[in-house]
Parts: structure tokens; C-alpha cells; sequence
């Protein structure tokens, strides 16, 4: 039998707005995330995993840094016609930008006539999750639809954030994008039925829809806002639920894992998620794993000190390669490759990234410290929340403090 042909779309030109500050010179999906992870390495490993190895990525908003993660990290064999390519907005539909997701997948048309796939695998560039597309993509031929949403349960009070789906069987009956009320499952009224962003369409169909698209002026060229709609009228948009979705190595416990990392919290929330003794997102499954590379010169994790009064020590935490903890305490944090924690210092519940520097007898709790921070001698963070929107820092709703890249903290 012969395999379908498939060409994997990944979206990341989103702006991240709600990520400000970690997305002030940064796209979303490349944020650092889980220590020397970025979000959008969760994607590309997923879809690499599914043995689906011709891969383009379409960007737009603040794409340098994305752009060089995925060139020097995200290498196929070019001899077996197998890439992973970055694909700016080029403007070769008109004066103007992505208008929308959909429009992204429209002017980038001529990659897929070049690759002349059967099926299209479009999704998302900045969630955390594993998923076999290959699972999705055999229930999308076997069903006949034309576009196949992944869908999974969410509490009813986070409607207003998602795409909701009423299915009649493996069919969508209504979709309705961002409502601001929706009435809750049958089974379970708390609970309402969630896209994940991840879609799988036959190409022939999916092109006639946007060509017609891109003709509508009253149209917001979405694919959620737009291309689902399409063919729900259609009786044409199929259902797939992620929990039926297997992953080998997958726990009772991290099985149907997904987090939408959009707000702060959230990614705070997600990265917490990690460093458990029985984590909710396992990242030490073999048999899925997670891609990424490190630069050659990076050396191992240090722990220097070992007096009463001074000892590095880091525990219920995830440590990086590059990082040194040396004289001073961590606990309940991840820690980015370069961060320095120096003597009598104590880093809990953080998320420090790249390069930032914890000095002697500094105190940081609940924060996220962002690329090059410099927390200086005896200085605080997380402490006096107010005293930390006063010099200028962003304190979430749920009291997490987040310092901009660079940023140096004085006592």
C-alpha cells in the first residue's frame, strides 16, 4: 500500500501579545521553554515523530530568532527530500502581510504545488503536547471529510479563548470561533469541546476553498474563523478527539496532556507542569522524544559548596547543561543553560532563562527572569509586588513577576 503523500504547515506567525514581555523582540514560538527547549520544538518534534519529515513554517511577526533556531537546529536529509523550512510572509498575493492563518496557508500555495501532497497537516507553532498526526490524518481518509479538526475537552469558563465544536459522531455540526457563552457538554456541563489549532485537509478541497476565500472581502481568512465554518456547512468537517490519540511511552498522567501556553500564567503554569516527581508532561519519554540542539561548547551542569551555610543545591528542579549553582539554593524551578546562582542566594518557583545571574544573597520567588537578567547582591524579586511594578516590572493576575530580557535588578 501505497503511504498518502503529506506536507506539514506550521503557523507560527502569531504576535504573542499576551506573552509581552517575553515577546517583545521575539516571536512566540521561539520563548524559551522547559529549560533549552523552545515552544516551537514540541511542534516540530510531534510532527518528526509521526514520520512526517517535510515541513514548512511560516513566520512573520519578530522571526529572526526563530528563523536561526530552526535553520541551525532543524536539519533533514536533504538526499532523502526532507526539510524543515522557515517561510517569511513575502507578499506574493498583494500589498500586504498574512491577513490571517488561512490567507498564510493561500500565499504560500506555490510550495504546495510544488510538493503536490495529497493531505495537508496544518498546525499550531507554540502549545505543549505530543501527538501522532499519522493517527489523525488515517481517521481524516477513512471519515471522507475535506478538513478534520482535533479537538479535546476544556473547562466551560475558557470558551471565550478557543474555537468550539459541537459534533454529531466523528462530524461537526456547529463551530463557533471565541464565543463569549456556550452551553456545556451533555455528559458534563463544565466542560465544552476545544480545537487545539490542528487540522488535517485534503489538499484538492482545501485549495478550491481558498481560492474562494481570498475573494471574499468580508472574510477574515482564519482557519478557525473561516475555513472550519466552510465546511461544517458543507457537511464536510470531521471531528478527531485527541484522547483517542496513542503515544508510545505516554503515562496515565501525561496521556492527554495539552496546554495552550497563551498567557503568562499559563506558560508559567505549563513549565511548573515539568519538574514534579511524577511530572504532568513527562519530557523523559525515549519513546517520543523531544527534539532540540545544544551548541557543542555548552559544558555540563555544575554544584559547587557544600558548608551548612553555603551549599548549591537544586531540587525539585530541572537544570540545564551550562548552568551553575554555586553556594546558593534552588527549588520548584527550571533552570536555562548559563544562568549562575551564586552563594547564599535562593531561586524558588522560577523560570530563569539564558544567561541570567542570580549574585550573592539575592532572593528571587515566583518570577520568570528572561534572557541576561541580572538580579544584584542582596536584591529581591517577588517579594514586594508592588515595589516591583513601581521599577517597571510585569506582575500577572495570579502574582507571577516577569523581567524583561536584560533587565538588571538592584537592591
Amino acid at each position: 500500500m501505497v503511504s498518502p503523500r503529506v506536507l506539514a504547515i506550521v503557523l507560527a506567525g502569531g504576535e504573542g501579545r499576551r506573552l509581552m514581555p517575553l515577546t517583545q523582540d521575539r516571536a512566540k514560538p521561539a520563548v524559551p521553554f522547559g529549560g533549552h527547549y523552545r515552544l516551537i520544538d514540541f511542534a516540530l518534534s510531534n510532527l518528526v515523530n509521526s514520520d512526517y519529515l517535510k515541513q514548512i513554517v511560516l513566520t512573520q511577526y519578530k522571526s529572526h530568532s526563530l528563523d536561526r533556531h530552526i535553520t541551525t537546529t532543524w536539519r533533514m536529509s536533504t538526499m532523502l527530500g526532507n526539510y524543515v523550512t522557515p517561510v517569511p510572509a513575502q507578499q506574493r498575493r498583494g500589498a500586504h502581510w498574512y491577513l490571517g492563518s488561512a490567507d498564510a496557508v493561500f500565499q504560500s500555495l506555490n510550495i504546495v504545488y510544488d510538493d503536490q501532497p495529497d493531505y495537508l497537516v496544518i498546525i499550531g507553532a507554540d502549545n505543549i503536547y505530543r501527538m501522532d498526526f499519522s493517527q489523525m490524518v488515517q481517521r481524516h481518509i477513512e471519515s471522507g471529510a475535506s478538513l478534520t479538526v482535533a479537538g479535546i475537552r476544556q473547562p466551560i469558563e475558557l470558551a471565550s479563548q478557543f474555537g468550539i465544536i459541537e459534533t454529531a459522531g466523528d462530524k461537526i455540526r456547529a463551530f463557533v470561533e471565541k464565543p463569549d457563552s456556550t452551553p456545556g457538554l451533555p455528559d458534563d456541563p463544565t466542560k465544552v469541546l476545544a480545537s487545539m489549532g490542528n487540522y488535517v485537509v485534503s489538499t484538492k478541497a482545501f485549495i478550491d476553498f481558498l481560492r474562494l476565500d481570498a475573494e471574499n472581502p468580508d472574510s477574515s481568512h482564519d482557519m478557525g474563523g473561516d475555513a472550519v465554518p466552510y465546511f461544517v456547512e458543507r457537511g464536510e468537517a470531521g471531528f478527531y478527539d485527541f484522547i483517542d490519540n496513542k503515544i508510545p511511552g505516554a503515562t496515565s498522567r501525561d496521556h492527554d496532556y495539552w496546554r495552550d501556553v497563551g498567557t503568562l500564567d499559563a506558560y508559567y503554569d505549563a513549565n511548573m507542569d515539568l519538574i514534579s516527581v511524577h511530572p504532568v508532561f513527562n519530557l523523559y519519554n525515549a519513546q517520543w522524544p523531544t527534539y532540540t540542539q545544544l551548541s557543542g561548547t555548552v559544558p555540563p551542569a555544575k554544584f559547587v559548596f557544600g558548608d551548612d551555610d553555603r551549599r548549591g543545591t537544586a531540587i525539585d528542579s530541572l537544570v540545564s547543561p551550562g548552568v551553575t549553582i554555586s553556594g546558593g539554593q534552588v527549588t520548584r524551578s527550571v533552570l536555562s543553560p548559563g544562568v549562575y546562582v551564586h552563594s547564599f542566594s535562593n531561586v524558588e518557583d522560577c523560570v530563569v532563562m539564558h544567561g541570567a545571574e542570580i549574585h550573592r544573597r539575592a532572593q528571587v520567588r515566583r518570577a520568570i527572569l528572561d534572557k541576561n537578567v541580572i538580579v544584584e547582591e542582596g536584591a529581591t524579586v517577588g517579594f514586594d509586588l508592588e515595589r516591583d511594578m513601581e521599577r517597571g516590572l510585569t506582575v500577572t493576575e495570579s502574582g507571577i513577576v516577569v523581567v524583561s530580557k536584560g533587565t538588571v535588578i538592584r537592591k
